[in-house]
C-alpha cells in the first residue's frame, strides 16, 4: 500500500468480503471495517434478520461494539462502508465523533450522506467526519444488484 487510495481500496475490500458473507448469510449485502493506525479494528456485517432487529446495520453494529469498550469518541478511526449510510447511522457517526467514513455505492432510497440528506455535511451538528464516497463504487453495487435480483426470481 503505497498511497492513500491503494489503501483505502484495501480496507474497502474487506468491507466487500464481510458484504459477501452477509449475502451468504441471507442478510441484505452490506459490510463495514472500522480501521485505526493501518489495523482492522472490528468488521462485521448486515444482521438484521439474523438479530431480528431492523437496526442491526453493519456499521452501527461496529460502533456499538467499539463504544461497549469504553472508547468514547472515534476521532482517530476510519469506518468502511459498502453502502452509503442511512440517517440512523450517519447519527451514529456524528455522535460518536467519528474521524473518517469511506463508502462504496450511494443509496438512492436511504442514503443520508448526500443522496436524500447529508447529515454529515449539516451545520447544525458540531461534528463533520471527513467522507470519501463512491470507493469501489461498481463492486458494491453490483454485489448489491446481484442480491436483489436473485430475490425477486
Amino acid at each position: 500500500m503505497t498511497n492513500c487510495i491503494s489503501e483505502h481500496e484495501h480496507w474497502m475490500e474487506l468491507a466487500l468480503l464481510q458484504a459477501r458473507k452477509a449475502a451468504s448469510e441471507d442478510e441484505i449485502p452490506v459490510g463495514a471495517v472500522l480501521v485505526k493506525d493501518r489495523q482492522v479494528i472490528l468488521a462485521d456485517h448486515n444482521r438484521t434478520r439474523q438479530l431480528s432487529n431492523p437496526l442491526a446495520h453493519a456499521e452501527k453494529l461496529i460502533i456499538d461494539k467499539i463504544l461497549a469498550s469504553k472508547i468514547k469518541y472515534l476521532i482517530d478511526y476510519t469506518l468502511y462502508v459498502t453502502l452509503e449510510p442511512c440517517l440512523m447511522c450517519a447519527g451514529s457517526m456524528i455522535w460518536s465523533r467519528l474521524g473518517t467514513l469511506v463508502f462504496g455505492a450511494s443509496d438512492p432510497k436511504a442514503g443520508a450522506v448526500g443522496s436524500i440528506y447529508n447529515v454529515l455535511a449539516d451545520k447544525s451538528f458540531n461534528h463533520h467526519p471527513t467522507v470519501v464516497k463512491g470507493l469501489l463504487q461498481d463492486q458494491c453495487s453490483a454485489l448489491l444488484k446481484e442480491f436483489f435480483a436473485l430475490k425477486r426470481l
